[in-house]
């Protein structure tokens, strides 16, 4: 499949008083002068004939004609063109003689000619909203225009109208931009907005006029949110985290958190990358504690955004005594932990009536780690282990558990990037874990399931691709002889 062509740069163009060229006098011409005079455009046709309404336009002085086939010098002046004839030639020449001078051309129905595309649009007084498929799918975007003409009414356009002409005194009363955003929030779900939906614009005005009176807070009050941004699929958000992160001033996101859930907040907010990864680590967690208090007592809305759930081995509860030691103000949303993502987005069920009654999640990212667990515990049967480790330690995992007593034909599901578009699914039994790691060259973030439920993987997988299995047959050695005495 070829590589899809980068979205179109979406732009509101100001035409008031700007020449802009139509070649063309049919019914397709037509239909593209409209929105050009609303929006104040100075507009000339092109075209050897006018049909009847193009011409009662001409008639009023609403529009400037030119009469004859068309010539390049038609474009002397003009800051956009609009090819809308049925003759391809005539069509191509427009394009051509554009591209040569730099103006923006829309040929109608045809992509690869067209330097621009006219959205399907929801008008609401001043606010517009468009809507574009960058010219491949028109009934797509037509269809969503459709959708959101219903679920916006005709008080959003008054509601914007005011905020309009009210823009000025809005900005000298609150002239700092974090204040003057919380006015709007508080703004927009208050009253005002209510009363144009109710018809009530003397209202409306009113409850303005108080909110716009009120005594601003003489100094914001900072605060944190730690929010779980989940495995990666950016549709496993809590509406909490995306309303949090259409609020932050500031947010500081782990390395594994998915571009798509960065697409998502605010983008004039700040992003801080604090990543950590194994023998990598971006900022300490020391710098975390010093960047979330520095712009706390800022006065900023600040995200600490995190993969999966903050208190799923996220360090979350060190990040809260550190907020709670020096006052600042917290909260915490949780998010889908890698383990129950991983284990659905795979089609394991962590527990099942008959295979597990128990399930264990577990890290173990270094020797050090691995040395503290319960490894008597964790070889037992009838149980799932939902591993967050590092890929690297697998061959020391499966020596532990082998020489504790848990059976080599365990079977295991391990899932890298889970839940995401590039999802893999590596499927078999412990004892060929880390060579079927090694084999499918698995890199992190992977998460492992081992347990007797990880072998429904293999028939219960639905999202992604069908779970890879062993090819081929690889002597496995054993456990390693040191660690089989030690138990």
């Amino acid at each position: 499949m070829d590589a899809a062509p980068p979205p179109l740069f979406p732009l509101f163009a100001d035409l008031r008083g700007r020449r802009v060229l139509v070649v063309g006098g049919g019914a397709v011409a037509r239909r593209k002068l409209e929105p050009l005079l609303a929006a104040g455009a100075r507009v000339v046709v092109g075209a050897p004939r006018l049909d009847a309404d193009v011409a009662a336009l001409w008639a009023d002085g609403r529009i400037e004609h030119l009469a004859g086939r068309f010539t390049p010098d038609w474009l002397d002046g003009a800051w956009l063109v609009v090819a809308a004839t049925d003759d391809g030639e005539v069509n191509r020449a427009v394009a051509a003689a554009a591209e040569a001078r730099r103006v923006w051309a829309n040929v109608v129905d045809d992509l690869e000619l067209s330097s621009y595309q006219s959205p399907a649009r929801i008008e609401r007084g001043p606010l517009q909203i468009a809507i574009s498929s960058g010219g491949g799918a028109p009934m797509l975007a037509r269809h969503l225009r459709e959708r959101l003409e219903t679920e916006l009414d005709e008080s959003v356009g008054a509601l914007a109208t005011l905020l309009l002409h009210e823009r000025a005194r809005i900005r000298q009363r609150h002239p700092r931009l974090p204040e003057r955003r919380r006015f709007f929030e508080k703004l927009l779900a208050g009253p005002v907005a209510e009363r144009f939906r109710a018809g009530d614009a003397e209202g409306a005005r009113t409850a303005f006029e108080a909110a716009l009176s009120e005594t601003p807070a003489s100094r914001d009050t900072g605060s944190v949110a730690l929010v779980g941004a989940g495995p990666g699929d950016p549709g496993l958000l809590t509406l909490r985290a995306l309303r949090l992160l259409n609020q932050a001033d500031v947010i500081l996101h782990d390395r594994l958190v998915s571009p798509g859930v960065l697409a998502l907040a605010r983008r004039d907010a700040e992003f801080i990358e604090v990543g950590k990864q194994a023998a990598n680590h971006h900022v300490s967690q020391d710098g975390i504690h010093a960047l979330m208090l520095e712009h706390a007592r800022a006065g900023r809305r600040v995200v600490r955004l995190k993969g999966g759930d903050p208190f799923v081995f996220g360090r979350g509860g060190e990040e809260l005594e550190f907020l709670h030691a020096h006052g600042i103000a917290f909260e915490v949303v949780p998010g889908v932990t890698a383990a129950l993502a991983c284990a659905a987005y795979a089609g394991v069920p962590l527990t099942h009536r008959d295979h597990a009654q128990s399930v264990r999640f577990v890290t173990a990212h270094c020797k050090d780690s691995l040395d503290t667990l319960d490894w008597r515990a964790l070889a037992q049967e009838k149980q799932t282990l939902a591993v967050y480790m590092g890929v690297a330690g697998l061959a020391a995992f499966r020596d532990r558990l082998l020489a504790h007593g848990r059976a080599a034909t365990t079977p295991f599901a391990l899932v890298e990037n889970g839940s995401r578009a590039e999802q893999r699914v590596i499927s078999g039994t412990l004892a060929r874990l880390p060579e079927l790691a090694t084999q499918y060259a698995v890199q992190s973030p992977a998460l492992l399931i081992l347990g007797e439920v990880a072998a429904l993987a293999t028939t219960l997988h639905w999202f992604g691709s069908e779970p890879l299995q062993e090819r081929g047959q690889v002597h496995f050695p054993g456990p390693d002889p040191a660690i089989a005495a030690a138990a």
